[in-house]
């Protein structure tokens, strides 16, 4: 299975609400950045056992841990959890910049670190949500 397919799946599987937001995420996503490279993570590690939400990603990232190996990822990731929705931009080195720079303008939302919360895309506003995603999808190593 390609990815598209597994992120159409992934999408599917979701309760009617967060399926419709969630598709609705995505398209946007892929309209601000339409050549993106698409990751799907399916939640699991290399021994089969649930870590995390499954998660549709885009662009590239590389992560680099402090012993010095690097693991190829995506830059922005969309997961639905079980109260909402989660927006991550990884590689952000000021854990302080995203909830300063977007989070009084966004709406109900958490913003912490590297993420954003949501209860529902009504809550928020999705040009400042947008405008988060592409200074991800933007942002050099």
């Amino acid at each position: 299975m390609n990815v598209q397919e597994q992120i159409r799946n992934y999408i599917a599987s979701q309760p009617e609400s967060k399926n419709t937001e969630l598709q609705d995420l995505h398209k946007r996503t892929l309209r601000i950045s339409p050549k993106a490279k698409l990751w799907f993570f399916d939640g699991t590690d290399d021994q089969g056992k649930t870590v995390t939400n499954p998660t549709i990603g885009y662009g590239n990232y590389t992560i680099k841990y402090a012993n010095g190996t690097t693991k190829d990822s995506f830059r922005i990731g969309i997961s639905a959890n079980k109260t909402g929705i989660s927006v991550y931009i990884l590689g952000i080195k000021d854990k302080a910049y995203l909830a300063q720079t977007f989070g009084k303008d966004l709406g109900k939302a958490s913003v912490t670190g590297y993420c954003i919360k949501f209860k529902s895309l009504k809550d928020i506003n999705l040009d400042i949500l947008e405008a988060a995603i592409l200074f991800g999808l933007e942002m050099k190593d």
